[in-house]
């Protein structure tokens, strides 16, 4: 299980003492806050694009979903007042919040949820969970009765409908949500300065006025991981959920910050091209995990913030099991392994790195790891909306890079051979098709471990830690998540002490 601690600065306040209470006071009136973020969304319809920063800025304060994933990981309602589930895991009747309505005036009601999901899984869908949507079969009882058919079993759908995937989108408006998103939240879009800043203010018009105590936040993207640290020494951010882990020793010992370190759901990968000659080699891809040591990218590229894992699932998941076992570090055998595959050295690749810094630190200990082993690494630093585009979309034009996926359910993108990584196994897919469609806990842990040791038998990927995200605050803001099982900002829980 992953120590999850939170880190609280205890030095003194060395200042006039009267100063303190009129401090405190200018606080206690504030009404809005300016939030740092290392990546800048694409845009702003998350059933259109995969990348996590969108779900940072929309899901709960402009969309929301009928359940609602909170920072324990539990699950409570949001826009469905509850739910009953059948006997066999396969029907579920939701009956839904009355009273609430789109910020553009529209009605909210079953006709909508079915139309939300309906598109989510539609042919011309591009939600990044378009199979759990193709599954389910949306039927309206009333306005504010649905009932979901789902064809598979699957005992998270209460979870995976809390996803910012799930979100409940209006019909007149859905197809201008990447740049004009309208809910049914508390937040509404204000403006975007691209390449800056986006802001959202409150929304008069949502169901309970009194529960968000902000009347503007201000999302600054900023990349860099000192112009991070700069940003927050100067004032020009009140807090920085995930922040680069370099910036947190200079702030543990600050008066004027909090440091929280949080626990995750949360895989950071090295991805292997699979398509790639001689990367589709499983002995050429066992060959790289063998000449990785995880704990050293852990120090060097974490900071020491992560917990080593062997597979694309991590602890304190269900049916989690330790396989770091089965790719263990020798640089011996990753030479061996490169000579049965007939692999002419140097073997030279390219690493395709986005922007945050764990990437390109972790970038940075693992070519270096390489070359020990004859393997040239040639690193190409690209911007986020590169990388989304040609690395994880698009022609896939890389042979490794590294990335965490955040999603705490995701193995269901290994049935997926069109995936960025490209891994194409029918033993797999039957696996998973069983894990999906069975309601036994104890028998679906068991295969849920079965699927983490034949990813990890098939080296799909240099499966390297769960990370650890610091967030760092001003002393006073209140209402930010420590442990992050989704990556969300949930604006209506912030506000000033």
């Amino acid at each position: 299980m992953l120590k999850r601690r939170t880190l609280l600065t205890t030095a003194a306040i060395a200042t006039v003492p009267l100063a303190l209470p009129e401090l405190a006071l200018a606080q206690g009136r504030k009404d809005s806050m300016v939030i740092g973020m290392s990546l800048e969304p694409p845009g702003l319809d998350p059933t259109a694009g995969a990348a996590s920063a969108i779900a940072e800025i929309v899901q709960y304060n402009i969309l929301e979903t009928l359940t609602k994933i909170n920072s324990d990981g539990k699950i409570t309602p949001l826009l469905a007042e509850s739910w009953e589930i059948s006997p066999d895991l396969k029907t579920y009747t939701f009956k839904l919040r009355r009273g609430v309505k789109f910020q553009n005036g529209e009605p909210f009601n079953a006709q909508t949820v079915k139309f939300a999901f309906d598109r989510a899984g539609g042919d011309k869908s591009t939600n990044k969970d378009k199979r759990t949507f193709a599954n389910l079969s949306t039927h309206v009882v009333d306005d504010y009765t649905v009932v979901l058919l789902n064809k598979e079993i699957d005992p998270n759908l209460p979870f995976l409908l809390g996803q910012v995937t799930a979100v409940i989108v209006e019909p007149k408006s859905a197809a201008g949500n990447a740049t004009q998103p309208v809910g049914t939240g508390p937040y509404k879009l204000d403006s975007w300065a691209r390449g800056s800043s986006l802001t959202l203010v409150k929304w008069d018009g949502f169901r309970n006025p009194g529960e968000a105590k902000l009347k503007k936040v201000t999302f600054r993207f900023i990349a860099d991981a000192a112009a991070q640290a700069a940003a927050l020494l100067a004032g020009d951010v009140d807090a920085f959920p995930r922040i680069s882990t370099r910036d947190v020793p200079q702030f543990q010992h600050n008066p004027r910050f909090e440091v929280i370190i949080g626990g995750t759901r949360a895989k950071t990968i090295m991805a292997i091209n699979n398509r790639h000659k001689p990367l589709d080699d499983v002995r050429v891809r066992r060959a790289i995990l063998a000449a990785v040591d995880r704990k050293a990218v852990i120090e060097g590229g974490a900071d020491g913030f992560g917990v080593p894992i062997g597979s694309h699932y991590v602890p304190g998941a269900p049916g989690y099991i330790d396989t770091t076992g089965i790719n263990p570090y020798d640089p011996a055998k990753a030479k061996k392994l490169l000579a049965e595959a007939g692999v002419k050295l140097p073997l030279e690749l390219t690493m395709t790195l986005p922007p945050p810094a764990y990437a390109r630190q972790s970038g940075e200990v693992i070519v270096s790891e390489l070359a020990k082993v004859g393997i040239t690494v040639k690193v190409q630093n690209v911007e986020w909306a590169q990388w989304l585009s040609s690395t994880f979309g698009g022609p896939h034009n890389f042979d490794l890079t590294i990335v965490s996926h955040v999603e705490p359910f995701d193995l269901g993108n290994y049935t997926n051979p069109n995936y960025y990584f490209g891994y194409d196994s029918k033993a797999f897919d039957t696996l998973y098709d069983k894990i999906k469609t069975t309601g036994d806990t104890a028998e679906r842990d068991k295969l849920l471990g079965d699927a983490q040791k034949m990813l990890a038998v098939d080296a799909v990927n240099d499966f390297l830690y769960q990370p650890q995200f610091p967030t760092i605050a001003k002393k006073g803001v209140r209402g930010l998540w420590k442990d992050m099982p989704i990556f969300c900002n949930d604006l209506a829980a912030m506000s000033w002490a």
